[in-house]
C-alpha cells in the first residue's frame, strides 16, 4: 500500500524513528559519531601479533553483537506482525463510550501480533497449537490491546494454572525434547489431572488446531469484559474476529510436513499476500449479555472454558480490519511488541473473569522481565498516536529527556500538572460494580466443574470428516505418550465426552476400551463446525506443473481465469525461465521441482509437456498428483494430461476436474478451488 495514501497515524508517527544506514553518500560511523576507516581488520601488534585492547571499534562492534537478542517469551515466542487498519461498520454507542467504536466508516491503525504458544522462536509454524492473535488499536484514547486465541475457550479457569499448564506442555525439562508439540506425557497427565482442559483440547485435536494461513483463522479473546455505555449501564461482551475468506485448515499429515519443508509457512503465507495487494481482512463480532441476564444461561459467562454459542448469543459484526503494511525491522517491531489486556480505554471495562483478572498482570510482568526496562511501551512500536504526560520516570533505555523538575503528584510549583481529566474530559471510570463476600478460593459457581458437556456439544457439532480428523490428531498424540497408564487414562477421561470416540482411540493407541460413558448432552450447534465457514478459491495457492510443447491457448484461457478469480499461481517446471507452447505462448517458470513441495500447495494445474529429462519430468508431476490426491485437494487436469492420472475401481476421481471435452472445465475447476477438499474421495 502506498504510504502517502493510506492516511495511517501511526505509520506517520514512526517515520521520525526510521533510519537508513544505506545510501550512495552513507558513511560508516561509531554510535558515537567518529567515522570508522577499517572495519574489517582488527588492530593487532604486528602482523602475527595478538589483538590490542585499544581496538574500540572492534570492542564496540563485538559487545553490541553480543547484546542484539531480548530473551525470547515464555510462551507464544514465535510470532509475526502486520500493521493493518480497523473500520467501524456502525456506532456502538448505545452499549460503549469507546470513541473508536462510536462513528460508522471511522478508521483506526492497528498492529497485529501472530503467534504459536508452545515452540520457541525457531520453531514451526504448522506445529499443533494455541496460537494467538493480538491487535493493538492505537486509539484517540490510548492503546487499547485485545489478546485473542484461535479458539473460542481457554485451557484454564483461573489464572494460577498459567505457570502448571505451561511447564507440562513445554519440552521434558532433562531432555528439551519434543519441541513445538504435545505430543508427550507430561501435557497428557495434565489434561486427566485438569478435567477443565477438556473442552479447549477438543478444539486443539481437531482441525482448528492446524490453520491453513493466518488469514483463515478466528480470533477470539477469550474472556468475558464490559461494554459501558455514555449512561453508565454495562452489557457483557466476548469479542470475536471472523476471518472474510472462512475457516479452513490443514490435514495432519500436511501439518507435519510442511513443517519440515517450510517452517515459516504461515509467515511466508501473510507475507505473500500483502505483498501482491490481497489483504486479509476481519470482521470483528460482539456477543453481548444484558446485566440481568448474567444467570440466564447454562453455563458461566465467566468461566473461559465455555463458549457462549452463537446460536443463543448471536454475533454482532461491528467492523472490519484490514491488515496492509508489513514491518520495516523484525526486531525492533515485532520482538519488541508487548501486548497487554489491562490496556483498556474508556468504555471497555473487566469483569470478575478469574482468568481475565491474572491476565492484567501476567502480560506485564513478562515484559518488564524480558526487555528489562518499565520504559518498552515508549519504544515506538508500542507506543500510542495520543501524546502522553506523567510523572514516571527513568529505568533502562529512557531516550526521551524529560525537563521537569517537578515529577510528582498532587503538587503546587506546577499547578498541580499533570493533572487528571474527569470521565467527562475523556478519563478512564472503573465501572462501580457491588462487590460482596467472604475471601475464598472458590469457583464463581458450580457450573465451573461441568468439564464435558459443552466438549461434548462440540463433538456433536462435527460433520463426520471431521470427527475422524480428531479421532487421528487424539492418537497420533497419545500415540508418543510412552506411560501406558497415562494412555489408559486418557482413553477413560475421554470417554465422558463420547465413548465412540474413545473406543476408536483406545483401539489406535493399544489400551483397553473404556468402561465409563459420556455425558447425556445431545445439543449441536452448526456454528462450530468450519465445514460451514464461507468458502471461495480467493488466494488458493495453485501449482502449474508445465514443459515445453504445451497447448497455449487452452493454458493462458485457463490461467487467465484463475488470476481473475483471485487465485496465487506458481509456474513450476524443471528449469527456471521460459517454458514455450506449441503455438509460441510464452510463460514465465517462476520455481523448479528441486525448489518446491507439492504440501506448500491447495491445488494442482497439471499442464504436462516436453522436458530435456521428460522420465524425471514425469516422476515430478506424479509425486504431486499422488501426493495431491491423498490430501484431497482439488486437481486440475489439461487436455493433454490426461495420462498423469487414470481412473479405476481404487478411485473415484471426486474432485479430479478433467478438461478433455469439457467446455466448463474452467468453472469447475474454480469452483472445486472453493470446496477445497473432497472427502467423498476413494
Amino acid at each position: 500500500m502506498d504510504k502517502d495514501k493510506n492516511n495511517d497515524k501511526k505509520d506517520e508517527q514512526l517515520d521520525p524513528f526510521r533510519q537508513q544506514n544505506t545510501g550512495s553518500n552513507e558513511r560508516m560511523q561509531e554510535v558515537s559519531g567518529t567515522a570508522v576507516s577499517n572495519d574489517r581488520q582488527t588492530l593487532r601488534a604486528g602482523k602475527r601479533g595478538p589483538l590490542l585492547m585499544q581496538d574500540f571499534h572492534f570492542y564496540k562492534k563485538q559487545s553490541h553483537f553480543n547484546r542484539e537478542r531480548i530473551p525470547e517469551k515464555v510462551v507464544h515466542a514465535r510470532g509475526f506482525g502486520v500493521y493493518g487498519v480497523f473500520e467501524t461498520y456502525e456506532s456502538m454507542k448505545d452499549y460503549t463510550t469507546a470513541k473508536f467504536l462510536l462513528e460508522p466508516g471511522k478508521e483506526t491503525p492497528v498492529f497485529v501480533r501472530f503467534s504459536n504458544f508452545i515452540g520457541n522462536r525457531g520453531s514451526k509454524d504448522t506445529a499443533v497449537d494455541i496460537r494467538g492473535f493480538a491487535v493493538k488499536f492505537y486509539t484517540e484514547e490510548g492503546n487499547y490491546d485485545s489478546l485473542a486465541l484461535q479458539f473460542p475457550v481457554f485451557i484454564l479457569a483461573d489464572s494460577m494454572k498459567f505457570m502448571d499448564v505451561t511447564h507440562a506442555a513445554k519440552p521434558n525439562p532433562k531432555t528439551h525434547m519434543p519441541q513445538a508439540t504435545v505430543a508427550h506425557d507430561h501435557f497428557w497427565d495434565y489434561v486427566i489431572s485438569n478435567p477443565e482442559s477438556a473442552h479447549m483440547v477438543m478444539w486443539l485435536m481437531s482441525m482448528r488446531g492446524r490453520p491453513r494461513s493466518w488469514r483463515m483463522m478466528e480470533g477470539y479473546p477469550i474472556n468475558t469484559f464490559r461494554f459501558i455505555n455514555e449512561k453508565g449501564v454495562a452489557t457483557f461482551v466476548r469479542f470475536v474476529w471472523k476471518p472474510k475468506l472462512g475457516v479452513h485448515s490443514l490435514l495432519l499429515e500436511e501439518a507435519n510436513l510442511i513443517g519440515g519443508v517450510d517452517p515459516d509457512f504461515h509467515r511466508r503465507d501473510i507475507v505473500e499476500a500483502i505483498e501482491n495487494g490481497v489483504y486479509p481482512e476481519y470482521e470483528l463480532g460482539v456477543q453481548l449479555i444484558a446485566k440481568e441476564d448474567e444467570f440466564k444461561f447454562n453455563f458461566d459467562i465467566l468461566d473461559d472454558t465455555k463458549l457462549w454459542p452463537e446460536e443463543e448469543v448471536p454475533v454482532k459484526l461491528i467492523g472490519k480490519m484490514t491488515l496492509n503494511r508489513l514491518m520495516d525491522n523484525f526486531f525492533a517491531e515485532e520482538e519488541q511488541s508487548a501486548f497487554n489486556p489491562a490496556n483498556l480505554v474508556p468504555g471497555i471495562e473487566f469483569t470478575n473473569d478469574p482468568v481475565l483478572q491474572g491476565r492484567s498482570f501476567a502480560y506485564r510482568d513478562t515484559e518488564l522481565y524480558r526487555q528489562h526496562t518499565a520504559n518498552y511501551e515508549e519504544l515506538p512500536v508500542n507506543r500510542p498516536i495520543v501524546e502522553t504526560a506523567h510523572n514516571l520516570r527513568d529505568s533502562y533505555n529512557k531516550y526521551p529527556i524529560d525537563m521537569d523538575t517537578v515529577h510528582y503528584h498532587k503538587n503546587s510549583a506546577a499547578c498541580n500538572t499533570p493533572e487528571e481529566s474527569s470521565p467527562n474530559e475523556g478519563g478512564y471510570e472503573n465501572y462501580p460494580d457491588n462487590l460482596e463476600g467472604h475471601v475464598t478460593r472458590e469457583h464463581p459457581s458450580d457450573s465451573f466443574q461441568d468439564y464435558y458437556s459443552q466438549a461434548r456439544v462440540y463433538w456433536n457439532s462435527l460433520t463426520r470428516p471431521e470427527k475422524q480428523d480428531l479421532v487421528e490428531s487424539f492418537s497420533f498424540h497419545l500415540g508418543s505418550v510412552q506411560d501406558k497408564t497415562i494412555r489408559q487414562k486418557n482413553v477413560e477421561f475421554w470417554a465422558n465426552v463420547d465413548k465412540e470416540m474413545a473406543n476408536q482411540i483406545a483401539k489406535n493407541i493399544g489400551v483397553g476400551k473404556p468402561q465409563n460413558s459420556h455425558v447425556k448432552v445431545e445439543r449441536s450447534y452448526p456454528s462450530l463446525s468450519q465445514l460451514n465457514s464461507p468458502h471461495s478459491a480467493m488466494t488458493q495457492k495453485v501449482a502449474v506443473l508445465i514443459g515445453n510443447e504445451f497447448n497455449g491457448k487452452e493454458v493462458q484461457k485457463t490461467l487467465d481465469v484463475l488470476l481473475q478469480n483471485g487465485v496465487i499461481l506458481d509456474i513450476i517446471s524443471d528449469t527456471l525461465g521460459p517454458v514455450i507452447g506449441k503455438d509460441g505462448t510464452e510463460l514465465e517458470a517462476n520455481k523448479t521441482f528441486l525448489t518446491v513441495h507439492p504440501v506448500l500447495y491447495d491445488s494442482i494445474y497439471v499442464v504436462g509437456g516436453e522436458s530435456a529429462n521428460k522420465v524425471k519430468f514425469d516422476q515430478y508431476i506424479f509425486d504431486f498428483v499422488r501426493m495431491h490426491y491423498l490430501h484431497l485437494k482439488p486437481i486440475g487436469m489439461a487436455a493433454d494430461a490426461d495420462s498423469y492420472i487414470l481412473q479405476s475401481i481404487m478411485n473415484n476421481m471426486d474432485g479430479v476436474i478433467l478438461a478433455t471435452d469439457n467446455p466448463d472445465f474452467t468453472n469447475q475447476f474454480i469452483d472445486a478451488l472453493a470446496q477445497k477438499r473432497f472427502w467423498n474421495r476413494t
